[in-house]
Formats: C-alpha cells, sequence, structure tokens
C-alpha cells in the first residue's frame, strides 16, 4: 500500500523544524513540508484550500465551523502562542496611557478577524468594559495596500469596522497621525523606524505580559493545525495520526531547548529562561491537546461570538476532529 502524499504547510519554528528535517514523519504519508508566513499560509488557505495540511488561524476556524462552511477540521497541536500586550501600538500626542484610553479611537489593524486581536478585544471587555462597538476600527495592509480579510466577514451594525483608503497603508497612517492606535502582531515600520511620535502602548510589554498571565493563567493560542476535511473524510486515521506527530515534535524542540552543552538558539542563557519559565507557568508550559487548553480556548470562543466574528454559541469540541476526543490510552 502507497503512502499517501501531502502537503503540510507551516511556518519555520523549533516545533516545526522535525518536520522539515525528516526527524519526525506521519504514519502513512509521505510529507511535503512548505515554510511561509502565516500571512501567506492562511491567506492560501482559507481563501483556496491550497494545502493538505495547514497552519491555521484559530479565529478564522472558529468563525467558518460557527457558520457551518469549514473546509478544514482542527488538530489541537498548537503552534503558535502568543502574549498580545505588545502588539498595541499608539499616537503618543493622543493622551493613550493605558488600556482604558482606546475608548473611542481610530485604530487600524491588519484583519478584523486576525486572532492577536480577538485577544486583545476580549482583553478590553474584560478589564475595562470596552467593546468592540466602543472603538472605531480601520482595517488594511501593514505595509502593502489591498489587503482584506482572509475569509469574509459580516459584522453587526453596531460594530464600526471600514477599509482604509485603497492607496494607504497602516503604517503610514499611523505615521500621519490618521489613526490614534494600531493593533496587530507584527511591528509597524514607522515604530521600527523610530517616528517621534508612535511608541508601544507597554515598552515593558514582557513584564506586562507576566503579570497577565499570574492573574488569568492564559497563556493565548494563536494557531493550531487543519487537515482538509475532503482528507478526513476519506482517511478517517488522519488526525490522530497528524497529532501525534505535531506532539512528537514539540518534545524534540523542547528537548534541545534544554541542552545546556549546546545551546540550541542564538542566546546566551535560553536554559536558565527554560527554567525560569517553567518555575511560574508549568513543566508543559505550551501544552497540546483540548482539555488543557479548554479554560482559554472557553474564553476564546465567547470573545469571538461577543465580538460578532462568530455567528453562534461554540462549545470548544466542534472545532476538533472528534478522534481526537477520544484518543486510547494505555
Amino acid at each position: 500500500m502507497s503512502k499517501l502524499c501531502l502537503s503540510l504547510a507551516i511556518s519555520s519554528y523549533d516545533r516545526s523544524a522535525p518536520f522539515f528535517d525528516g526527524r519526525v514523519g506521519i504514519e502513512g504519508c509521505e510529507i511535503v513540508p512548505l515554510a511561509f508566513s502565516p500571512e501567506e499560509t492562511f491567506h492560501r488557505a482559507f481563501r483556496y484550500q491550497e494545502f493538505d495540511i495547514t497552519e491555521i488561524s484559530m479565529s478564522s476556524h472558529a468563525l467558518t465551523v460557527a457558520r457551518g462552511d469549514a473546509k478544514y477540521v482542527g488538530i489541537p497541536a498548537f503552534t503558535s502562542r502568543a502574549f498580545r500586550h505588545s502588539a498595541i501600538y499608539i499616537r503618543t500626542d493622543r493622551g493613550i496611557k493605558g488600556l482604558p484610553d482606546l475608548r473611542g479611537k481610530t485604530i487600524g489593524l491588519p484583519e478584523y478577524q486576525q486572532t492577536a486581536n480577538v485577544w486583545v478585544r476580549g482583553l478590553l471587555e474584560d478589564d475595562y468594559g470596552i467593546k468592540s462597538s466602543d472603538i472605531h476600527w480601520r482595517t488594511g495592509g501593514y505595509e502593502q495596500t489591498g489587503r482584506s480579510e482572509r475569509t469574509a466577514i459580516k459584522l453587526p451594525p453596531g460594530i464600526d469596522c471600514a477599509p482604509i483608503p485603497a492607496d494607504k497603508t497602516i503604517s503610514g497612517m499611523l505615521a500621519t497621525g490618521e489613526l490614534d492606535a494600531v493593533l496587530g502582531p507584527r511591528e509597524p515600520s514607522c515604530f521600527t523606524q523610530k517616528h517621534p511620535q508612535v511608541a508601544r502602548l507597554f515598552p515593558d510589554y514582557a513584564k506586562v505580559e507576566e503579570e497577565y498571565f499570574r492573574r488569568t493563567g492564559i497563556f493565548p493560542i494563536m494557531h493550531m493545525i487543519g487537515i482538509r476535511r475532503s482528507l478526513v473524510e476519506q482517511h478517517p486515521w488522519l488526525p490522530v495520526s497528524v497529532y501525534k506527530a505535531f506532539v512528537k515534535a514539540k518534545a524534540l524542540a523542547l528537548e534541545e531547548l534544554a541542552l545546556i552543552g549546546h545551546l540550541a538558539v542564538t542566546l546566551p542563557w535560553p536554559v536558565a529562561e527554560l527554567e525560569r519559565v517553567r518555575g511560574f507557568m508549568g513543566e508543559d508550559f505550551w501544552p497540546y491537546g483540548v482539555e488543557p487548553n479548554r479554560k482559554q480556548l472557553e474564553i476564546f470562543l465567547k470573545y469571538s461570538q461577543q465580538q460578532g466574528l462568530a455567528v453562534r454559541s461554540l462549545g470548544v469540541d466542534e472545532l476538533f476532529a472528534p478522534s481526537i476526543l477520544d484518543m486510547s490510552r494505555l
């Protein structure tokens, strides 16, 4: 019996490297790994379903599941997680000193549905009562014109979200003062080029994010893995095999990160940082699987519906292949 030849699109991480160097494979499959940025991967996956197995946006997956047109079946291998206090950039001449000051402001963002922005808007509502309808949202390309939502969204009437002019960019409009702030995981070029009136809202973002984790226990999930739905229907064994492979790849990454004799990353004290992080976040601080992440998945799905993305209330289990929820045990 010949193996399935499947494409795998994912960003280049230490936890995905074993697929590229051949140390980890997927049983029954021959894998063609492809490394792209998340923006390219998500655009090609959600618009054209180009890949068999792919990293996917948790937000876009949730909203397509809610409306019943999801083309990918979810796997709870959470390949990207990040705190997002670092993702808020402001004009320093608008009186913005903290999160409450964002109420009523005009804020640019690459896409309304972007997972990072869902988490930030959820934080604003949970901690300060600032609803999505309390802010004027403007969407478009950070550095290139013409960017739009990767999959169509229809927001409730009370949410003011509109594209920026076709000849402008988010970074450019922040620099000129046409926007009060920007949300997004990438640093806008006006910030990296040290525009005198552009700054991070939280310059010491790591300290703020650590406090957020200690207070909430949330390490925000950004991306997960999806398998083309038609493939799962043809090969029902595939979800568990894919999940097992991603668990193995993550374990290898952590083993390498803990090596002190020869450092796996280009930093002087990665092992000390690993030990420090495990001291307050737990031994498995980047868990895969549904149950270890159920609490924050429930919170995220609440945010998605509150913000007008998910058209109905979703249960966590609806996001994933049923076989992952009932795996065999010794």
